[in-house]
């Protein structure tokens, strides 16, 4: 993420160091106590408004006067510098444009489609879950990232776009390296390995169309013109990167919050039918996003309390309004019976996420098996401290190591 500094933002602070990686809830909370929208560094220099509070945070993001498109950025601010090709979604378009490219995907994360995949999810999760165990037995310990987590929406993505799951493994990748680069150069290579591999497969789709949701978005483009070419492929790659990432982090994330809350999991195993719960409260306490994808003011706003001029750079901390007391009593418990469930881990407004009901599928689904069929499911090495990536976007395990030999 780039945008130019002025002068009077030089000496702007950096919330986003050290501490934050290693506590970023703690972070949070102090900039909270101080008022719910601050003027900071990016850890690369860009000057942003933070809004921590959950009140301003739920309204800023359905406020249409946010924009998410960034030609109405006045600070040069370009983030991943992605190629036309995948720019073109709906994570950076508004309305009209936004309503009328969501409309073509939708039916294809409708509650009703969701449900006719129920199946087939639960048949991974039973595959993987086997995987896991088998893996315990042989070798005395697993890594539930890399055994469960990350390859369940793997498989069911691959499944709904009719992709390879070998293929489907390496665009997540190639996402992940793009999320967190460790440098320029990555960041560069990992753009054009996706990009490359878009036009590829729409290529294909177009030669060799299927029933598949990417084969149909492509018939949109060509028989009907209701997309550009670059929608086509931004639209493909933000249902290939966003639906698996997600999905995958809060599995991790959430097996070691059940693990670190024996009560709440012995909760859960009594009462197998409150899982859904269980996958809300998951949700609001240990989502992997930390903030909400950046918005710019079409003309000037106050949040908070704050003037916000038209053009700047605005960031909603979401991990910081789902610790926020003022909506969530006790806000650091975790609580599969807390009443409040309304949390914006999936979104709010125009931009809640049009795969929600396939991740709650996924999330109910796993994280059922894991608590009926292990019971046992313990951290396998306990003393060593776990490894996370953390960076302002997000929060996410680089591996859980497990065992359920006693």
């Amino acid at each position: 993420m780039t945008s130019t500094p002025t002068s009077q933002d030089v000496t702007l602070p950096q919330p986003f160091g050290e501490p934050f990686s290693h506590d970023p809830h703690a972070v949070y909370a102090a900039l909270r106590a101080e008022g719910s929208v601050h003027r900071v560094a990016l850890p690369d220099g860009s000057p942003v408004w933070l809004v921590t509070h959950e009140a301003d945070v739920r309204a800023g993001l359905s406020d249409q006067r946010l924009s998410v498109n960034k030609r109405h950025s006045s600070t040069g601010f370009s983030g991943f510098s992605l190629p036309p090709a995948l720019d073109r979604n709906l994570l950076n378009i508004d309305p009209d444009d936004h309503l009328r490219l969501r409309r073509l995907v939708a039916q294809g994360f409708s509650h009703r489609h969701v449900e006719s995949l129920r199946a087939g999810v639960g048949a991974a999760v039973d595959a993987l879950v086997a995987r896991l165990t088998e893996e315990i037995a042989s070798s005395g310990e697993a890594d539930l990232v890399a055994a469960f987590a990350r390859p369940l929406p793997v498989r069911v993505i691959a499944a709904l776009l009719d992709i390879p799951a070998a293929d489907q493994e390496r665009f997540s990748g190639w996402v992940a390296t793009m999320l967190s680069p460790r440098s320029r150069e990555g960041l560069v290579q990992a753009v054009g390995d996706i990009h490359r591999f878009l036009v590829d497969l729409v290529a294909l789709r177009r030669a060799a169309p299927g029933d598949d949701m990417l084969s149909s978005l492509v018939a949109a483009r060509d028989d009907e013109d209701r997309l550009t070419e670059d929608e086509l492929v931004s639209l493909a790659f933000l249902i290939l990167g966003a639906a698996g990432e997600n999905v995958q982090h809060v599995i991790s994330a959430g097996a070691l919050t059940l693990i670190e809350h024996p009560e709440q999991l012995a909760q859960l195993r009594a009462r197998p039918a409150r899982v859904a719960d269980a996958v809300e409260e998951l949700l609001r306490y240990t989502s992997p996003n930390q903030t909400a994808i950046r918005r710019f003011p079409t003309e000037a706003v106050e949040i908070g309390g704050v003037r916000i001029p038209a053009g700047d750079t605005v960031l909603f901390a979401l991990a910081s309004a789902h610790r926020d007391p003022a909506r969530y009593p006790d806000p650091d418990r975790f609580d599969i019976d807390r009443v409040d469930k309304a949390h914006l881990a999936l979104g709010h407004g125009m931009h809640y996420c049009l795969g929600a009901p396939l991740a709650r599928l996924q999330l109910t689904l796993a994280l059922g098996a894991l608590v009926e069929r292990l019971p046992h499911l313990r951290l396998a090495r306990p003393a060593d401290p776990l490894r996370w990536n953390s960076t302002f976007r997000f929060r996410a395990l680089q591996e859980l190591p497990v065992t359920t030999l006693r």
